[in-house]
């Protein structure tokens, strides 16, 4: 038996994986024999988006420059560890190894408003405050079984002026929604990549472009399973 660490040695476009993942990996594998039905007991289908209303103006986004950003994470949300289906808390994320979960997502979505305005070199400087909402990702026994699954992701983003403080715009809520990759592909992702939190990370920070107006608008919905 190939040993979860070593197994991406054996693709051409391998990474090596850490002991988090290679732990995940491992998971994934051994709840690949379990009856797929039990899904039906803890999901449902349903509509996800991607949306964040009408885009700002691009004219207007054009003259700001992003001094800081600023990411909460309301004591409020809950958190589940548990490797179901479908936890039922706010906060769910195993693509980062054990630890506290609500730092880490609270990093992803720190990192991808970065990198999101990262381009913005106008003469205003602005900050850009983020509240997260919910940050629901996929299990192991998820990625191995279900046939479908969603990354439910929703924040409330405002943008106010640095000097002043005045807001620039109410506080708005995104929804970030993205479909995960299962079974074979979801295995295989965590091999060779693209990353849980890669795929996460690029998806947030086209969303926030899209609602500053400076990247393409990517408003949509689909259909999968999921909380």
């Amino acid at each position: 038996m190939t040993h979860p660490t070593t197994a991406a040695t054996q693709h051409g476009n391998s990474r090596r994986l850490g002991p988090g993942v290679a732990r995940v990996l491992h998971r994934v594998r051994r709840f690949a024999c379990i009856a797929p039905a039990m899904l039906l007991l803890s999901a449902c289908g349903g509509e996800w988006a991607t949306d964040y209303g009408e885009p700002l103006d691009a004219a207007t986004t054009a003259n700001w420059r992003v001094s800081s950003v600023q990411v909460s994470v309301p004591d409020t949300l809950t958190v589940s560890d548990e490797d179901t289906f479908a936890p039922n808390a706010d906060i769910v994320w195993h693509g980062d190894p054990a630890g506290d979960r609500r730092a880490q997502v609270q990093t992803i979505i720190r990192d991808a408003a970065r990198t999101a305005t990262a381009g913005m070199r106008g003469g205003k400087p602005v900050a850009l405050a983020i509240t997260l909402q919910q940050f629901h990702g996929v299990t192991p026994i998820t990625m191995a079984r279900a046939p479908e699954a969603v990354y439910n992701i929703a924040f409330t983003a405002q943008i106010t002026d640095s000097r002043t403080g005045a807001a620039l715009t109410p506080p708005t809520y995104i929804q970030a929604d993205l479909p995960a990759v299962v079974r074979e592909q979801g295995i295989d992702a965590l091999q060779f990549g693209p990353s849980q939190k890669e795929r996460v990370t690029t998806h947030v920070a086209a969303t926030i472009q899209g609602w500053l107006g400076i990247g393409p608008d990517i408003r949509g919905t689909f259909s999968s399973l999921g909380r």
